[in-house]
């Protein structure tokens, strides 16, 4: 499973190679992931069709209804990106610990007790304050609440050796037994009977529509919030400090780095991310705290971090297909009769499959230029 170039077998003069090199180099570096993601999604697909086949349904009637539901219609299109938005979110609170070698997949307890605290702090200053005001401090509670829930797992593991995808997972679980003790609980509105919620959010104070869209501004900080996630990691020198410390952390420590601040600064960061998709799906999408924050964003947000390579700029494009897929979840039960959790099935089936890809990374020598063999 190697593909090998020989500098021999090229007809262009040695100057000329010597000079190209390095271009060769650099693509070759930057197109393995690619390739890769690429072949893993195609791989997923294929085993995801084979599942369809087995209960009698037409794999391309599937993936033709798949496009339609998600990007088939600009009410399609505006649906997807409705949907994209906490992913952009709750991808970020799983890629930005990943480049400290960390694996956080406890971010949907920070998603719904960032929603339970903002709504928490909306409901006595309605009508106080105006509404820019609340949202801010609504954005405020929420990312304190998810910065510190996602960051007790990096300090666990960086301070009691305890395994933080363990532990953020076992934390998402309270979390989620803590929303519904609030919402049905201290914070329940008397109003709601059978879905009980917090206080709904009065319309002046909902988190409107972008201009000429029905999608809401969660979008617009979804996508400015991976921007400058990508600023953070590749052109400062905190983030500089974080990928050494990922690449090796001995290494990092012996050179005097400060591993347990920089471990405790990134989840934390993560789970404020995390805690503001759960403040923007009230503010936005549902207008009080229930039990549909615990919607399962924060484990979606683990495939498009993956897909991405917890790449903040790659999770955008990412984010947007899952939300795509995600869409079309109703038109695929309403035309094929297949329940609408099949596309649970399809991103269960992509995230196996890269997880599995993982293990080819530095096997193939065209990806890998210190394989290849130099002319003499």
């Amino acid at each position: 499973m190697t593909a090998e170039i020989d500098d021999r077998t090229l007809s262009i003069p040695a100057e000329r190679q010597a000079l190209l090199r390095p271009a060769l180099e650099w693509l070759a570096r930057k197109a393995e992931p690619v390739a890769i993601t690429l072949g893993a999604i195609l791989a997923g697909t294929a085993l995801f069709s084979l599942f369809i086949l087995s209960v009698g349904k037409s794999p391309a009637d599937l993936y033709r209804f798949m496009y339609t539901g998600g990007f088939g219609s600009w009410f399609s299109i505006q649906n997807s990106l409705s949907r994209a938005s906490p992913l952009l979110l709750t991808a970020l609170c799983v890629a930005l610990p990943a480049r400290l070698g960390l694996v956080i997949i406890g971010g949907e307890g920070a998603v719904v007790l960032g929603g339970v605290a903002a709504a928490a702090i909306a409901l006595p200053i309605v009508g106080l304050l105006p509404p820019i005001v609340t949202l801010l401090l609504m954005a405020l509670a929420a990312m304190v609440i998810g910065g510190i829930w996602i960051g007790l797992s990096g300090f666990l593991r960086h301070y009691r050796g305890v395994n933080e995808t363990i532990s953020s997972l076992l934390l998402a679980y309270i979390a989620i037994a803590l929303m519904n003790q609030f919402v049905e609980g201290t914070l329940r509105d008397p109003a709601s009977l059978n879905k009980p919620s917090t206080k709904p959010l009065p319309h002046d104070y909902m988190l409107g529509n972008i201009p000429g869209m029905d999608v809401h501004w969660g979008l617009v900080i979804g996508i400015v919030a991976c921007i400058l996630s990508w600023i953070l990691i590749e052109m400062t020198s905190y983030g500089f400090a974080a990928r050494i410390a990922g690449g090796n952390v001995r290494a990092a420590q012996i050179q005097g780095l400060p591993v347990g601040r920089l471990i405790a600064g990134f989840t934390a960061i993560a789970g404020s991310f995390a805690g503001l998709a759960g403040m923007i799906e009230v503010a936005a999408v549902q207008g009080s705290a229930n039990a549909s924050l615990a919607a399962g964003y924060g484990y979606t947000g683990i495939l498009v971090a993956f897909l991405a390579r917890h790449n903040p700029l790659a999770i955008i494009p990412v984010a947007i297909l899952l939300g795509g897929i995600d869409a079309s979840g109703g038109l695929i039960q309403r035309r094929m009769g297949l329940p609408d959790a099949t596309v649970l099935v399809l991103q269960g089936t992509l995230f196996i499959v890269i997880l599995f890809c993982e293990t080819f990374y530095g096997r193939f020598k065209i990806f890998n230029p210190d394989l290849w063999k130099r002319s003499a």
